[in-house]
């Protein structure tokens, strides 16, 4: 995958970003390996990852570690200080990738990772669409509200072009940003009911939140909440635990919402 067609001149344009099209074990792929889902289902419920940004004075790759929520459409957020190194890396130049990994026993690299690459786009005070961002970060991470309304921290969206998918042994692919990042199209309704069915499910049905982590997705007991709500899924915590709950078709109104968490707690219920 390059990022044009060949223009007039019959030059193929560079691959995109982290690209590599001939060291990829295509032929030697897994055949019940399905790097789309595993991808999302990363990049949803990953807590933090590795940032790499680009030194302003040398040009060096500078990495550090941050906390990661999702937008909507599952575009990574970060909440950052403008007295931060990484910060002014990508004040002078936006370019960025973010590694997210599952961590488990045994050895590190046995379990999947994800590299998102792209460019870091700062949202804000006064953007329409701080208030969700704000909203869906603290809703992953309640700790960080003690600094997040300081002046010199502001949120990020990681407008992605490319990702990198390990799962492990002839478990690697590259993805396009729309293999990766959720289709939010004609789902207005559903993001702006969004915030009122979170704090709802989590005031009157606490029980059923609790059944679709314990039951459907075999997570220990605990005080589940709803984190966040959008087309393809349902993203719950426990603590420092988080789980994906995957739709079994796409969702876009209030009304199809309210349908099919009445449908995952009936079937909870027979689990």
């Amino acid at each position: 995958m390059t990022e044009a067609d060949p223009g007039q001149n019959g030059k193929t344009k560079r691959p995109l970003p982290g690209f590599m099209p001939d060291r990829l074990p295509e032929n030697a792929r897994a055949p019940d390996f399905d790097p789309k889902s595993l991808a999302k289902e990363l990049l949803r419920v990953t807590r933090a990852g590795s940032l790499a940004t680009i030194d302003r004075n040398t040009g060096h790759p500078f990495a550090s570690l941050v906390n990661v929520a999702t937008d909507s459409d599952g575009a990574p957020l970060i909440l950052i200080s403008r007295l931060s190194t990484h910060t002014a890396n990508l004040e002078a130049d936006p370019r960025a990738s973010l590694l997210l990994t599952a961590i488990g026993k045994g050895d590190p690299l046995a379990h999947p990772r994800l590299t998102l690459l792209g460019s870091f786009v700062r949202t804000a005070r006064d953007d329409a669409r701080e208030p969700r961002l704000r909203r869906r970060f603290l809703a992953r991470h309640p700790k960080s509200e003690l600094y997040a309304g300081f002046a010199d921290f502001s949120f990020w969206r990681l407008d992605a072009v490319s990702a990198h998918l390990n799962g492990g042994f002839a478990r690697a692919a590259d993805l396009t940003a729309t293999d990766v990042i959720t289709d939010v199209s004609g789902a207005d309704e559903l993001i702006e009911a969004e915030a009122g069915a979170v704090a709802h499910m989590n005031a009157d049905h606490a029980e059923a939140v609790q059944l679709y982590a314990t039951k459907i997705l075999s997570a220990a007991d605990g005080p589940w909440r709803l984190t966040g709500v959008d087309p393809e899924g349902l993203d719950l915590a426990c603590g420092d635990l988080t789980l994906r709950l995957a739709f079994a078709e796409r969702v876009t109104t209030a009304q199809q919402l309210r349908m099919v968490l009445v449908d995952l707690a009936e079937r909870a219920r027979k689990i």
